[in-house]
C-alpha cells in the first residue's frame, strides 16, 4: 500500500490499480513473487512494475521481460504502452522469450549463429541422420532396439529429447552408468535415449561448434554452458530490473537461466505465476519453483497474492474458489453463465449432441461462432463432435491437431477401405493419399527406409491404382513374422470383402485381425497415447454403426466429410482443440465435454495434473461456461461437485449487484497538456509530473478548475 514515506510515481492510463496491484507496484524486496490467479492481470501488474521503476529512474534499457512464448512477449510489449508508458520508452525495454534472450547470450559468445531450425519437418533431417547412427553404431551391442523412422517415431523422439533438455537430466548420467540402465533412469525407452545423444553428436558438431538449434535448444545449451563454465554468467547483459511472467512454465533449464541473471548485484525480480496453472510436467514444468526454489536461495523472497481476476464474473471466480480452495474474487460488474447439460448411455452421439445444443443457443443468443471454443481432454472425443457439427452445417476448425479423419490410426483404416474398394484415386487430396501410404505402413509395421517411404508415398499418391499390388508386395518386409501374418491377413479379408458389406463389421473384423489395440502399445511409447489411439478407432466405429451404411457408402461419406472441411469458410468459425493447448487464451464462450469418470479426469495421468488442466480450462471463459456431463450424477466428473454451484450462486449474485454500483467511481487523476513554458505554474497549483509517461496531471480529489487552461482537449 502507498504510504507517505514511499509514494507511488507512476500512476497508469485508463485504471486504477487495486491494492494488491500496489503492493506490487512498490515492493522493494530483491526478489518478489506474484501468486496470481487465472486471468489476474499478471501481465498489467508486472507492466506497473516497470512503469514504477522508470518512474523513480531507472534506465528502460536496463530492464528486461522475459516470457514463454511469441505470443506472451507480443502481449506484454502491448501492455506497457496500454498502461501509459510512451511508445518511445517502451521501445528500449527488453522484452524476449527465454529462448530469445539465451540465443542472444549464445550469440555474443559464439559469434555468427548457428541456423535456426522451428520445425519439426526443419529437425526431420537430422533426427533421421541421428537414428541412423544408432542402427549403425549400436544395433549388435544393445538389445532391445526398436529401429523406426516413420513420423509418429520421429514425433515422439523429438518430444524426448525436448523433455530431456528441459529437465537437464541428459547432463546427469555419470559415466559409469550403462546405458540400459541410464535410459531406465531416465524413464524414457532405450531407442529414444540413444537416439537422443545421436542427434545431440550431430548438433553440436565434431568440435563443439553448434551447427543448429531446434526450439528450447538455445535455452539448455545456455544453461549447460552456465553448468560447465561458471564464467558465461560475465557474458550476461547487466539488469537493474528483471521481470517473469507465466513462471508456472519454468522448468530447470529456464529456471537455471533465471537463477544466473539473479545471481547479478543489484539486479531486482519480480515474478508472476499461478501454480495451479502447472499442466506441462512432460516438458519439466513443476510447481516447486513458484513453491521452493526461489526462497531456498534467496531468504529475503517475499510473496503477493493478485486473487481479483478481470477475466470473467463472480460466478465462475467463485466456482473456482471453491474448486481449488484458495481466494477468488472479480470486480466485474457482469454474471458468467455456467450452465450445465447432460447426456445418456448413447454418451458419444448424446455427448456430441449436448455440443452443438450449447452452440445453437450461443448462436441464437446473437453472438459470433469464433467467439466460441470447445476445449477437449483428449482428441479421441472430437471424433462423436465433429460428426454433430459437419451433421448440423456448423463450421470449425481445429487447432494444436489434426481434424480425426487425418490422424494416423483412422488414415490406416481409411487405407484398408481403399485397398478393399481399389478407389484411392477418389481422395481428391494428394496429400491426404500420401499420408494415407505412410499410415498403412506403420500400422502394418512394414521396416520401410527415409527414402522408401519417400517413394512409396509420392508414386501411390500418382498413380493410386497400383496401392494394392505394391502394399501386398511389401507386406513381407514387416518387423516380424507375427506381424507378417497379421497384415496378410487383414489385406487378404479386405480384398476379398464386399462392398456392401456393413462398414462396421468391416472395420471391426480389421481390428481384430490385426490386434489394433496392440500394435498401438508397441507404436506410442506413452501408454495414455496408445489408449487414446483406441478409443479414437472405437469412434471412428461408432460413427459407421451409427450411419447404417455399407463399406461403399462409407467410403463416399468419407470423401464428403473431406470436402465439408476443405471448403469450409475461413472466419465465425467455432474452435475446436485441447484443454492442454489452450492456456493463455481466452474466449467468450467455453464449451468442456464429455466431464465423467474416466475421460476427465483421465485415470492415466496424474490427478493434481488433471485437476489443473480442468482450471485452466474452465476459467477461459469469458461470459458463459457450458459444462456436459453424464445424466447419471455417479458417473460425473468430481470436479463439477467441487465447484460448489448451488451454494455460491446467492453470494455471486451480490457481488456484481456491489460490482454494478461502483461502476461509475470517478477517474484517479486527470492528465494535463502543459507546454514546458507553463510547468512550474501547474506544479506550484499542485500537479503532478509522471516521469515515466512524462505528462503532468492533477491528483483525484484536487479542484481542477485551475487547470482548464491545460484540460486535454475533447
Amino acid at each position: 500500500m502507498t504510504s507517505k514515506a514511499n509514494p507511488v510515481r507512476f500512476v497508469p492510463r485508463g485504471f486504477v490499480p487495486t491494492r494488491e496491484q500496489q503492493d506490487i507496484q512498490l515492493s522493494r524486496h530483491r526478489v518478489t513473487l506474484i501468486e496470481a490467479n487465472a486471468g489476474a492481470a499478471k501481465t498489467t501488474t508486472l507492466a506497473l512494475r516497470i512503469g514504477e521503476a522508470i518512474a523513480r529512474g531507472m534506465p528502460p534499457g536496463k530492464i528486461l521481460a522475459l516470457v514463454f512464448t511469441p505470443q506472451a512477449r507480443d502481449v506484454m510489449k502491448t501492455r506497457l504502452v496500454d498502461i501509459g508508458i510512451p511508445h518511445s520508452t517502451a521501445a528500449q525495454i527488453q522484452v524476449r522469450t527465454f529462448e530469445e534472450f539465451a540465443g542472444e547470450v549464445l550469440g555474443a559468445i559464439e559469434g555468427p549463429g548457428p541456423a535456426r531450425l522451428g520445425s519439426a519437418q526443419e529437425l526431420k533431417p537430422h533426427a533421421l541422420a541421428a537414428i541412423e547412427q544408432v542402427s549403425l553404431g549400436y544395433a549388435g551391442a544393445t538389445e532391445f532396439l526398436d529401429i523406426r523412422s516413420h513420423n509418429v517415431a520421429i514425433s515422439q523422439f523429438l518430444e524426448c529429447q525436448l523433455r530431456l533438455k528441459a529437465t537437464m537430466a541428459l547432463d546427469e548420467n555419470d559415466g559409469d552408468t550403462g546405458l540400459e540402465e541410464s535410459a531406465e533412469r531416465l524413464g524414457v525407452p532405450l531407442t529414444d535415449y540413444l537416439w537422443t545423444l545421436e542427434y545431440e553428436r550431430i548438433r553440436l558438431g565434431v568440435f563443439d561448434e553448434v551447427l543448429f538449434r531446434g526450439p528450447f535448444d538455445a535455452t539448455y545449451d545456455l544453461a549447460r554452458q552456465l553448468d560447465d563454465f561458471p564464467e558465461t554468467k560475465n557474458a550476461l547483459p547487466r539488469y537493474g530490473l528483471v521481470a517473469g511472467d507465466e513462471l508456472h512454465d519454468l522448468n530447470e533449464a529456464s529456471f537455471r537461466v533465471l537463477e544466473a541473471l539473479l545471481d547479478m548485484d543489484d539486479l531486482y525480480f519480480v515474478g508472476a505465476g499461478d501454480r495451479d496453472q502447472v499442466i506441462h510436467s512432460s516438458l519439466g514444468a513443476d510447481e516447486s519453483y513458484l513453491g521452493h526454489r526461489f526462497t531456498d536461495k534467496h531468504a529475503g523472497c517475499v510473496r503477493y497474492p493478485l486473487t481479483m481476476t478481470y477475466r470473467h464474473g463472480p460466478h465462475l471466480a467463485y466456482a473456482m474458489e471453491a474448486f481449488k480452495q484458495k481466494p477468488v474474487d472479480s470486480s466485474l460488474p457482469v454474471i458468467t453463465e455456467i450452465i450445465q447439460l447432460h447426456y445418456g448411455q448413447a454418451r458419444l452421439e448424446e455427448g456430441a449432441a449436448r455440443v452443438v445444443d450449447a452452440i445453437g443457443k450461443w448462436k441464437s443468443d446473437g453472438f459470433p461462432l469464433e467467439a466460441c471454443a470447445i476445449l477437449l481432454r483428449e482428441r479421441h472425443q472430437s471424433v462423436a463432435i465433429e460428426n454433430a457439427l459437419m451433421r448440423a452445417n456448423i463450421g470449425y476448425r481445429t487447432q494444436g491437431m489434426q481434424g480425426y479423419l487425418q490422424r494416423e490410426e483412422i488414415l490406416f483404416l481409411r487405407g484398408m477401405i481403399a485397398i478393399a474398394l481399389k478407389n484411392l484415386a477418389s481422395v481428391e487430396s494428394a496429400a491426404i493419399r500420401k499420408a494415407i501410404v505412410e499410415s498403412l505402413a506403420i500400422f502394418g509395421e512394414v521396416a520401410f527406409t527415409p527414402q522408401e517411404m519417400d517413394y512409396a508415398k509420392s508414386v501411390i499418391a500418382k498413380d493410386p491404382q497400383i496401392l494394392n499390388s505394391f502394399f501386398t508386395g511389401q507386406i513381407q518386409r514387416s518387423q516380424s513374422e507375427k506381424a507378417r501374418t497379421r497384415i496378410s491377413s487383414a489385406v487378404a479379408y479386405m480384398e476379398g470383402v464386399a462392398a456392401e458389406t456393413p462398414a462396421d463389421a468391416v472395420l471391426r473384423d480389421i481390428c481384430e485381425r490385426m490386434d489394433l489395440v496392440a500394435v498401438a502399445q508397441r507404436i506410442y511409447v506413452h501408454p495414455h497415447d496408445a489408449a487414446v489411439v483406441a478409443k479414437s478407432v472405437d469412434g471412428f466405429i461408432e460413427v459407421a454403426r451409427q450411419s447404417g451404411m455399407n463399406l461403399r457408402q462409407f467410403s463416399e461419406w468419407i470423401g464428403a466429410a473431406d470436402a465439408f472441411v476443405a471448403t469450409r469458410r475461413s472466419r465465425n468459425l467455432v474452435l475446436l482443440e485441447c484443454v492442454a493447448n489452450s492456456k493463455g487464451k481466452e474466449f467468450d464462450h467455453v464449451i468442456l465435454p464429455f466431464l465423467e469418470n474416466g475421460e476427465f479426469p483421465s485415470p492415466m495421468r496424474d490427478l493434481k495434473e488433471e485437476e489443473n488442466l480442468f482450471y485452466v480450462g474452465a476459467t477461459r471463459a469469458r461470459s458463459r461456461l457450458t459444462l456436459i456431463s453424464p445424466e447419471d450424477e455417479s458417473t460425473r466428473s468430481p470436479f463439477i461437485r467441487r465447484m460448489e454451484l448451488a451454494s455460491s450462486r446467492a453470494r455471486a449474485l451480490a457481488a456484481v449487484q456491489k460490482n454494478l454500483a461502483q461502476t461509475g467511481a470517478a477517474p484517479s487523476r486527470l492528465e494535463l497538456r502543459v507546454p514546458y513554458s507553463d510547468k512550474d505554474t501547474v506544479k506550484s497549483l499542485g500537479a503532478q509530473w509522471d516521469a515515466a509517461r512524462k505528462v503532468w496531471y492533477v491528483k483525484a480529489g484536487l479542484d481542477r478548475e485551475p487547470f482548464k487552461p491545460w484540460f486535454p482537449e475533447e
